[in-house]
């Protein structure tokens, strides 16, 4: 996708009067362990980043490259989490929204509208429309999508210093048949989503 449909949908709001448009997507909602992570991010209108794009689209080494600049380059940008613990206590969708939440939160009131990726619509305390794909159809989701996708690798690397008998630095917490097997081996750790766990546990 060219650059320019990047920022089409940015376009129709800017002729409504919107300024200052927020994009805001997660990452690891599906995972069985640690937590989801959102980002949220405004860059400048019309600002060409090269080879920004979906992160699911992209390399490891790509993102790592995209991330710096998204963060220097950006008008304003924030990341926030929610915890494994609050993924079993209020589920993983009602996690997605507090991460997403967050993000928008350390904007400390830039946005006057935010772009979510998605379906599913929520009250962020600012006009927001959901985009189905997003992060290949709009340049300020796709750049929250990298910043959550690396931000979250981080950690699920630096988790698996701690618990490395589980392999989150190669699946980053994914349920790969590598992880069942560990859970198999091992049962569950500290940073495991047991909501996400009950059933594979309930056929033992």
């Amino acid at each position: 996708m060219s650059e320019k449909n990047m920022w089409e949908i940015e376009s129709g709001l800017y002729d409504q009067g919107f300024v200052s448009i927020c994009g805001v997507d997660e990452a690891g909602r599906g995972p069985l362990a640690g937590p989801v992570c959102a980002a949220a991010v405004i860059l400048p209108p019309h600002l060409e980043i090269p080879g920004l794009d979906d992160s699911k689209k992209l390399s490891d080494k790509r993102r790592r490259e995209l991330f710096p600049v998204i963060k220097e380059q950006a008008i304003a940008y924030g990341i926030g989490f929610a915890s494994h613990e609050e993924i079993d206590e209020i589920n993983i969708l009602q996690a997605t929204f507090l991460a997403m939440q967050r993000a928008i939160d350390q904007l400390n009131g830039k946005a006057d509208f935010a772009l979510i990726d998605g379906n599913r619509e929520k009250d962020f305390g600012l006009p927001v429309m959901t985009v189905v794909k997003g992060d290949s159809r709009s340049a300020n989701i796709a750049a929250a999508s990298i910043l959550a996708k690396v931000t979250r690798d981080d950690i699920l690397e630096e988790l698996a210093k701690e618990y490395p008998q589980y392999g989150f630095e190669i699946h980053k917490g994914y349920g790969t048949k590598a992880h069942y097997e560990a859970l198999r081996t091992y049962g569950p750790s500290k940073v495991h989503r047991m909501t996400f766990l009950k059933k594979f546990y309930g056929e033992k």
